[in-house]
Parts: structure tokens; sequence; C-alpha cells
């Protein structure tokens, strides 16, 4: 890895001299030209010399947005800046997604293993998102749980011969549609005494003959959500 200069934004002085000293340790190829507590210190280190490398904090003074739009702004004032987050914010998963949506380079959580050369030569080697050993595991858990959720919705689809307008018709109900409504939708070729049939069709096969007595509408969009028929995570109507 080649020098570059860095800027590092960290309103806390004791986790401020850990990472300089992280930098002067493992990271000789650094050449820290300005530290920051706040966004207006920040904003005057850029006017003297822009960096190759930001490392940002994102939480300043008590608030999370603000790394979030230093960030936005750098990414669209100075494009050659490589942003990388290193914050505390373990469990702000909202908060990470803001900020790749921003534009970093990637996120270093401030547990385990924390901040390493490699990480840092990854950034400035191009690489996009760059995240520590706490983050990819739970990236990948997320991965994990998806996966597994669309595998259960494709084996309930074989299991219950669930075709492409039941899924409409469940998703519509769980989203409060009535059948008319449903009707109604551009593509559905069915009117409401089909769907009314095809309501009773879907608890015969979703329901055990002792369970299908008294199941409405609701008990159905229920059944549909537990077998995973209907995905909770992307409950969206489609185009009228």
């Amino acid at each position: 890895m080649e020098k570059f200069k860095v800027i590092i934004v960290e309103d806390v002085k004791l986790e401020l001299k850990g990472t300089e000293e992280i930098f002067r340790s493992d990271i000789p190829e650094a050449q820290i030209i300005g530290t920051a507590q706040n966004e207006s210190e920040l904003w005057k280190l850029f006017r003297v010399e822009v960096p190759e490398l930001l490392l940002l904090d994102l939480g300043l003074g008590g608030s999370t947005t603000v790394g979030v739009e230093i960030c936005r702004q750098v990414r669209t004032r100075y494009p050659q800046t490589h942003v990388l987050i290193f914050t505390g914010e373990i469990l702000n998963e909202k908060l990470w997604v803001e900020v790749l949506n921003a534009g970093a380079d990637g996120i270093i959580l401030k547990t385990g293993e924390m901040l390493t050369h490699t990480d840092v030569a990854n950034v400035m080697g191009g690489k996009r998102l760059v995240f520590n050993q706490p983050i990819l595991e739970k990236i990948v858990a997320r991965f994990k749980k998806a996966v597994q959720g669309e595998s259960m919705r494709g084996d309930a689809a074989i299991d219950y011969d669930i075709d492409e307008y039941d899924e409409r018709f469940l998703r519509h109900l769980a989203l409060g549609y009535t059948k008319d409504m449903i009707a109604q939708l551009k593509g559905m070729p069915f009117g409401v005494k089909s769907l009314e049939k095809r309501q009773t069709e879907l608890i015969n096969r979703l329901f055990n003959p002792n369970e299908r007595t008294g199941v409405n509408a609701t008990r159905l969009v229920v059944r549909a959500l537990q077998l995973r028929i209907v995905d909770l995570d992307n409950l969206k109507p489609d185009e009228e």
C-alpha cells in the first residue's frame, strides 16, 4: 500500500488517541493530517488539504445522523476521498444501511478485531463493502435467514400447490384488500365468486380437516404467513 493522507473524525478524545495509535503502530503508510471532533472542524481541515481517506465516526455529539450527512457530502464534493466508517454503533443496523446508501466504502465496528491494516489497504485499493468480522457475522446471519425463508416459500408452493394467483390473492388479503378490490387488480382474471371458491380451496389445502371449521380470511392469511407462502418482508400490493 502506498503512502496516503487521512483525516480522523472522532468526538471522544480517549477513542481518538486509540485510533491514532492504531495508525502509528499498524498502518505506517498513513499520514494523519488532521483530526476533527465535529462537522465544522472537519470542513476547515478539508479546505486546507483533501485527504485520500476519511475515517469517520457516526456518533458525533450524540447524533448519528451527522455522520451519515458528512459521508454523503464528502462523496458528492470530494469523490476522490475514500470514506471508511469506524463506529461504536454496533446494534444500529438501520444506520449502517443509511451510511452505505450515502456512499461509504465500508464499516468497521468498534468491537472484535476493530481496524486493521488489511481493512484500510482494501479500501485504499478501491474495494467497496469492507467490513470487519462482527458486522460480517451479522450480515451472514441475515443472509442465511433470507435464503432459508426463500427456500421455505419454495417448498410451501410445491407442497400446497400454490400458483401465482394464490400468492397474489393471499398477499392482498394480508394487506387488507377485499375480494371486490382484488378482483379489480390488473391481470387478476377472477371475479368475486371465483375468489370465494379459491379461498375455500386454499383453506382445504392449508388446514387439516379437523381445523377447517370456521376458518375465515384472517385465519387463512395467518396460516399463509406461518408457512411463508406470503413473504412478510415483501408485503407490497401489485401495481393497479
